[in-house]
């Protein structure tokens, strides 16, 4: 437990430092890294399924640097990540633990490929309004770019789309289908 906590707190200050260096070289700007969460509108139900997390850990909000200098399980920073979609709990934009290495693992391929672009596809489940829906998804892309950018992935390198509920990944009305729409999808 004791070793966790250092290694939030190094991660932390990691952070910390590379987004002070950005913004004294004319770079990107830091901003709030706590996920908002709404309490009314759509989006239901408890965790998320677990597809396309395996080998996937985390120890915490923006914290995990888990595989750094370690290339066990991890892609070469050369290719894109394997994993290309991360999932939210019901009504919420904050990134999962569980996501927080694959989100990683795009960080560090943007930042290794500077000529790198992607969008960010947000995401929700059929339930709640249309306008509502397509704020929820705009906030989740939202919270992945933040989580990217503070990592030194370049603004100019993001773009950031919100399609809603209006392209499902499956078909339903059951937690099953309701937790694989709840998502954010890297395109590049």
């Amino acid at each position: 437990m004791q070793i966790k906590s250092m290694v939030r707190l190094f991660a932390v200050a990691f952070s910390i430092s590379i987004i002070a260096g950005c913004s004294s070289t004319g770079g990107t700007q830091g901003s709030d890294v706590s996920g908002s969460q709404q309490g009314s509108g759509s989006d239901s139900g408890s965790s998320a399924s677990g597809a396309s997390t395996s080998g996937v850990s985390g120890t915490g909000q923006y914290g995990s640097t888990s595989g750094s200098g370690s290339s066990a399980g991890q892609q070469a920073d050369s290719r894109i990540p394997s994993a290309r979609t991360i999932y939210f709990d019901f009504d919420r934009d904050r990134i999962k633990s569980e996501f927080e290495s694959v989100v990683m693992a795009h960080a560090r391929y943007l930042r290794s490929n500077p000529s790198a672009q992607v969008t960010l596809h947000g995401h929700t489940d059929e339930r709640g309004t249309r306008e509502y829906n397509l704020a929820l998804g705009e906030r989740r892309a939202n919270a992945v770019q933040r989580f990217l950018n503070i990592q030194g992935v370049s603004n100019s390198q993001m773009s950031v789309v919100s399609y809603g509920e209006e392209r499902p990944a499956a078909r339903g009305s059951d937690e099953s289908a309701y937790s694989q729409n709840r998502r954010v999808v890297f395109d590049y």
